[in-house]
């Protein structure tokens, strides 16, 4: 894991809003941005007894996000994903540059 840096929170933490977890399960998310590390490719999680891998983690800003980044997120398009983000982070601004961790991942067969 040498290339990411240090963790900065569990994976257990990663997907954890019910409505997210049931879209995972549905095979509707497939990514989760977060400010920090908190998965390697590789590792496994699991939600509701049903194990998912991480495929991926890679850097990107949100600027770089759009609607298909936003249904991988689990909503139906950005405008509403920027949405729900500013209301759960009162006094936070959506700033194009502000870098993210996108964690990707499946459900493992």
């Amino acid at each position: 894991m040498s290339d990411y840096p240090e963790k900065t929170c569990s994976i257990d933490r990663l997907v954890r809003h019910p409505k997210l977890v049931q879209a995972a399960l549905a095979g509707q998310k497939t990514q989760q941005r977060r400010d920090g590390v908190y998965a390697y490719p590789g590792e496994t999680f699991e939600l509701d007894g049903i194990t998912f891998e991480m495929t991926d983690l890679r850097r990107e800003t949100l600027g770089e996000m759009n609607d298909e980044s936003a249904q991988a997120e689990g909503y139906p398009s950005l405008a509403m994903y920027k949405n729900l983000i500013l209301n759960m982070h009162k006094g936070m601004s959506w700033q194009d540059d502000a870098p993210v961790w996108v964690h990707c991942f499946q459900r493992k067969a």
